[in-house]
């Protein structure tokens, strides 16, 4: 599949056989984009899922990320080689680099180009970056060229809502994934998304998704029950208002989730 899903599921924290069944579930309920990372530990089980699924590669768009440790010259290309191994795979769809190296251990040009290289190598089909602030893209747009970069994934929710990356991703035409679209649960117990929601007859889950979709985003929220990956593709179908918008970006309160010590200077 050449274009991004707008709705993938996440496999962040799935280990062992429940990554498999999970998978397995989500191709089952009609997903065709699955997100993975070599830090997940799981790009093997997600493979194992997608062999037994018996869904026909070109119908899938896969995405890999590229952990830390192995942006440096030494060990970017071989690490891609070993992912894809794992998933089963010729190559992915999408692969990223999962985080921007902080303490300049491996300059950014570097680890830029070893990323274009996989894609120029056939080992990727589109390449993008995570967790990259306004200036750190404008810095890749820069080494890279304009229209390299497919897409920034970042963490977006209603409590995290992001609008200045997602604004300067727009202005420089790429696609913003936003992943913990749920908040690890959070907004299951919004007041605000339980009462949008009862005009939907949705649930708070189906509401915050749909936010972001109809912000233009993908989004790859996770789930291990097969019920809760059939309401999110159920999102799909709501078309929130502008007032239902509104009443969510109120929900704004910078509550970043995601904030490891080698995260970068946030916007």
């Amino acid at each position: 599949m050449s274009e991004l899903p707008s709705l993938g599921m996440g496999t962040f924290r799935l280990e062992g056989d429940v990554a498999i069944e999970s998978v397995k579930q989500a191709l089952e309920s009609g997903y065709r984009h699955i997100d993975t990372a070599q830090i997940y530990g799981n790009e093997l089980e997600v493979g194992i899922a997608i062999e037994q699924s018996g869904v026909p590669r070109e119908e899938l768009f896969i995405t890999t990320k590229v952990w830390l440790d192995n942006l440096t010259q030494d060990a970017f290309t071989s690490s891609v080689e070993d992912s894809l191994n794992k998933l089963r795979v010729e190559s992915v769809d999408l692969l990223l680099l999962h985080w921007p190296e902080k303490d300049g251990r491996v300059s950014m040009e570097t680890y830029l180009k070893l990323l274009a290289q996989c894609q120029q190598k056939g080992l990727t089909k589109h390449i993008g970056v995570s967790n990259f602030t306004i200036k750190q893209l404008d810095n890749a747009i820069d080494i890279l060229g304009e229209g390299k970069i497919y897409t920034n994934q970042i963490e977006v929710h209603p409590y995290l809502q992001n609008t200045a990356v997602i604004e300067h991703c727009k202005q420089r035409g790429i696609t913003v994934t936003g992943y913990m679209p749920l908040a690890v649960g959070k907004v299951m117990s919004d007041g605000v998304l339980i009462k949008i929601a009862e005009r939907y007859n949705a649930t708070p889950a189906q509401i915050a998704i749909a936010w972001q979709l109809k912000q233009g985003l993908a989004t790859i929220p996770s789930s291990t029950k097969r019920k809760n990956l059939d309401a999110n593709l159920e999102a799909l179908k709501i078309t929130l208002t502008d007032e239902d918008m509104r009443e969510i970006s109120a929900l704004e309160a910078n509550e970043r989730i995601a904030n490891p010590e080698f995260a970068p200077n946030w916007d």
